[in-house]
């Protein structure tokens, strides 16, 4: 009896430390300085609301979710344009994120930057403060489209806090641009 009251006692401390390790997420940081998410943020997708070349004045949306263990906020978000025919310009003075609620609707989140690498055209958004896991974030581009229909492709990518923020690349935003010259192109009018 005395043997299964201990063994008992022992079960509970054990169950007890391991709750305590699992339920705080913290992030992973390694040797190197290097800051990870524990779980990385979700691309939820990309969309313009103007879809036609030549168009001035269309948004392009990305929206990401932070998943309550990730660990770590969102500090940052880079999306590259990848090669197309063409290429959007975008007015990154007008760039504006919000942070989406089901309960209260949007709410704008404040940047602290807005850049475009020259060189490589990377646009990153800077969030300041940085966006609480459990999040989900839209982030809107100002653009004028570009002069030429077709499917052009953003990579998104993900950095949370730190000195070191590795970069999670999250997958592909895919803009569909039609171009109206076709119909003329082909006799219809």
């Amino acid at each position: 009896m005395k043997n299964q009251l201990l063994l008992g006692a022992m079960l509970v401390a054990l169950a007890g430390g391991l709750q305590a390790n699992v339920l705080p997420a913290q992030a992973v940081q390694l040797a190197d300085g290097k800051t990870y998410f524990v779980q990385p943020p979700r691309f939820e997708g990309a969309t313009a609301t103007q879809k036609t070349a030549y168009f001035w004045g269309s948004t392009y949306y990305f929206t990401l979710t932070l998943p309550e263990n990730a660990g770590e906020a969102l500090q940052k978000v880079a999306i590259a344009p990848e090669d197309g025919p063409d290429r959007a310009q975008f007015y990154l003075d007008q760039t504006e994120a919000v942070l989406q609620t089901r309960d209260r609707g949007e709410s704008r989140l404040p940047l602290r930057d807005v850049t475009r690498d020259p060189k490589t055209q990377v646009i990153t958004v800077v969030f300041d403060p940085p966006v609480a896991p459990g999040s989900t974030i839209r982030i809107g581009l100002r653009a004028r489209n570009p002069d030429v229909g077709g499917v052009y492709l953003y990579g998104v990518t993900a950095f949370p806090v730190g000195e070191q923020p590795y970069g999670q690349f999250l997958g592909y935003g895919r803009i569909q641009i039609n171009d109206p010259r076709i119909f003329f192109r082909g006799g219809f009018f």
